[in-house]
């Protein structure tokens, strides 16, 4: 059991340690960028990956900027979040809107879209960067692997190269983790 442990956090740890530092900077950037301008930031993805993005939305909603110290919060919500509204849309409409049918009625130019996705395949996170790029919004990807289609849509990304899933997904916690913190400690960054 020792040495499963071993493989498992030295496989995680050696791929956060080598996330790319340009790549974390330009989510940081797009992020300020968009308090600056009082954007909408949204974020979507499946299975854990919507429960991590759901994660995110209380964290990032909540701690980016210190809730009580009064100034304004990030403006942030989840398309993965209503599993009513999700289901209605992938039997009504189909699969691949379930994302970007919400954004439809939602994004604004220069909104930031975080996608989070192991495979960064998903048809429904294809189409919902296909939309963001149509409304002009800025796209970080958080994905698995070598990056999938997720990718070539983003200004920026984090790709966890790990061998499972379950990594991965460990991966992209941390990630969205570090950005919250990056503000917390951080909050000249936006300007405050």
């Amino acid at each position: 059991m020792k040495d499963y442990l071993a493989k498992y956090t030295s496989e995680l740890n050696g791929c956060v340690k080598n996330f790319d530092a340009g790549q974390f900077g330009k989510i940081i950037d797009i992020l300020a960028e968009a308090y600056k301008k009082d954007r909408q930031v949204f974020i979507a993805g499946n299975g854990g990956s919507a429960g991590s993005a759901n994660h995110f939305v209380c964290d990032f909603g909540k701690n980016a900027v210190d809730y009580k110290s009064g100034k304004r919060r990030f403006r942030i919500i989840s398309v993965s979040d209503n599993i009513e509204k999700f289901s209605a849309l992938a039997n009504d409409i189909s699969f691949e809107e379930t994302f970007s049918f919400q954004l439809g009625n939602l994004m604004n130019p220069e909104d930031v879209l975080i996608m989070v996705s192991a495979s960064g395949n998903s048809p429904n996170v294809v189409r919902a960067c296909e939309f963001a790029k149509t409304r002009g919004a800025r796209i970080i990807a958080l994905a698995g692997f070598k990056g999938g289609k997720l990718k070539d849509f983003a200004d920026a990304a984090v790709i966890a190269d790990l061998p499972s899933y379950e990594q991965i997904e460990d991966a992209h916690l941390i990630v969205l983790h570090m950005i919250v913190y990056y503000f917390k400690t951080h909050p000249e960054a936006l300007g405050l």
